[in-house]
């Protein structure tokens, strides 16, 4: 099972939308998927009540109610044989939390929105990956994007600059468009709706699966990478 955990202590940057497009993903392919959503406000879990019941099955496991600070045994609320867990962290995470959650992470994924403030936050949040996480490059993989991107300026210079001196990658950037937020209020992924449509959303999403890795490219051509073309057009 590959564990993908969606994070940022930041609120405001667009982690369930890169959650759901994640699972929605992985499911198109026939992987056994979970979303699991730590946020007490159970967004993930509510993009899950609304899913189309032809599409392809989506486990969720509401991980925001706990005892504590501690993680509920993952073992007692994903089903056997899941292949892909993604992991839909709350704003705020830190302390012992934090760090259970980036160390039994595979893939770590850390969207940022497109203000200084934002930006400046997430520059200090890796900083306590390192610290408080206990981060180690060796063992875990750790990519940021750039997320509800309204023009592509320099804003993301400073951050990017930052993550070169800890060579870790600056992966992709994703628009702030209606079929993003389209997709949201219908339980699906723009993986799922009408090909045309999503294109350019396709495209931006495109590098951020290359770098998780799986399933590989066919014939370089975006239609096998995103399959969904003969999807049912919204």
């Amino acid at each position: 099972m590959k564990k993908i955990l969606v994070i940022n202590s930041k609120g405001g940057s667009g982690k369930t939308t890169v959650a759901t497009n994640l699972a929605s993903y992985y499911a198109c392919h026939g992987q056994q998927t979970v979303l699991m959503d730590y946020d007490p406000q159970g967004s993930s879990m509510q993009w899950l009540k609304l899913r189309p019941s032809h599409l392809n099955h989506i486990h969720g496991a509401d991980a925001s109610r706990r005892k504590g600070n501690a993680i509920r045994s993952w073992q007692m609320v994903i089903p056997h044989g899941t292949q892909k867990l993604i992991i839909d962290a709350p704003a705020g995470v830190d302390g012992i939390l934090m760090q259970e959650l980036v160390q039994r992470a595979d893939s770590i994924v850390i969207p940022v929105a497109p203000s200084p403030v934002d930006i400046h936050a997430t520059s200090d949040f890796i900083k306590d990956l390192f610290l408080i996480g206990k981060i180690r490059a060796h063992k875990n993989d750790l990519a940021v994007i750039a997320n509800r991107v309204r023009s592509q300026g320099q804003l993301y210079e400073p951050l990017r600059r930052f993550l070169d001196s800890l060579h870790i990658p600056f992966v992709t950037s994703l628009t702030d468009t209606d079929n993003f937020v389209d997709a949201m209020g219908m339980g699906m992924g723009v993986v799922e709706m009408d090909f045309e449509k999503t294109l350019p959303e396709r495209m931006e999403l495109q590098p951020l699966i290359d770098w998780l890795g799986e399933p590989e490219k066919k014939d370089g051509k975006v239609t096998e990478l995103f399959p969904g073309k003969s999807a049912v057009a919204y």
